[in-house]
C-alpha cells in the first residue's frame, strides 16, 4: 500500500539510514521509494533528484556534528566528553562523513565541536595559541584514534594474530604485560585513558 503523507524529514532519515548501512552506492530513488512505502515521484517531490538528495545528507550530517554539548563538572571533564561524543558521532556515520570530506565542508563539520573545547580551554585558562594547538590536539587525537579503529576493522585477518605473537614474547620480563597485549583491546576505554592523558597534559595544572 502506497503511502499518502510523507514528510522531507522522513525521507532524510531514511536515506541516511540506507547510506550509514550500505554505503552511498546503495542509495537510489527506486530504494528509498521501497523503504519508505511510497512512489518514487513522491520522493523527488521532497528532496528533488539524487544529488540533491546527497547534499541535503550532507547538511544533515553536518547539523547533526553541531549538536554536541559538553558534560561534566571541571573544563578537563567536558573536553573528554566532547571527545567521547565526536568519537561515537564520527564512528556512527562513517560513509555521511566521507561524503562530507568530498565536498569540502569537513571544517565546518567540526568548528561547533571546536567551538566548544575553545570555550572549556577559556575555562581551564588557556588563551590563544596555547588554547588553539590544545583544540586541534583534541580533534587529531579524535580523529585518528577512529580512522585507526577504522582500519582495523576492515583489515584481513591476521596471520599470526596478536594474541599468538605475545604468547611467548616478553613473558619471562613482563608476563602481565605480555598478557596484556595479548589480548583483545578494549577501545572505548583505551581512548578514554588516552584522550585523558592527553587533556591533562594540556590544560594547566591546578593550583596548590
Amino acid at each position: 500500500m502506497t503511502r499518502t503523507s510523507l514528510t522531507r524529514e522522513e525521507v532524510l532519515a531514511a536515506a541516511g539510514s540506507l547510506v550509514r548501512q550500505h554505503g552511498p552506492a546503495a542509495l537510489t530513488m527506486r530504494k528509498l521509494a521501497a523503504e519508505l512505502g511510497t512512489a518514487v515521484t513522491s520522493i523527488y517531490w521532497h528532496v528533488g533528484n539524487r544529488e540533491s538528495l546527497l547534499d541535503a545528507l550532507v547538511e544533515r550530517t553536518v547539523e547533526e556534528l553541531g549538536e554536541i554539548r559538553p558534560r561534566g563538572r571541571t573544563p578537563a571533564a567536558r573536553i573528554v566528553s566532547v571527545a567521547r561524543t565526536l568519537r561515537r558521532e564520527l564512528r556512527a556515520r562513517p560513509h555521511l562523513i566521507t561524503m562530507v570530506h568530498e565536498r569540502g565542508l569537513t571544517e565546518r563539520m567540526f568548528l561547533p565541536a571546536q567551538e566548544a573545547l575553545v570555550h572549556e580551554m577559556h575555562a581551564a585558562g588557556l588563551r590563544g595559541a596555547r588554547a588553539a594547538q590544545a583544540v586541534r590536539a583534541i580533534q587529531f587525537q579524535v580523529v585518528g584514534y577512529v580512522l585507526v579503529e577504522r582500519n582495523r576493522e576492515r583489515a584481513p585477518v591476521q596471520r599470526p594474530a596478536e594474541e599468538e605473537l605475545w604468547d611467548n614474547a616478553a613473558a619471562e620480563q613482563d608476563p602481565a604485560l605480555a598478557r596484556a597485549l595479548g589480548s583483545a583491546v578494549d577501545q572505548d576505554r583505551l581512548f578514554t585513558s588516552s584522550v585523558r592523558a592527553l587533556v591533562a597534559g594540556l590544560l594547566p595544572a591546578d593550583p596548590d
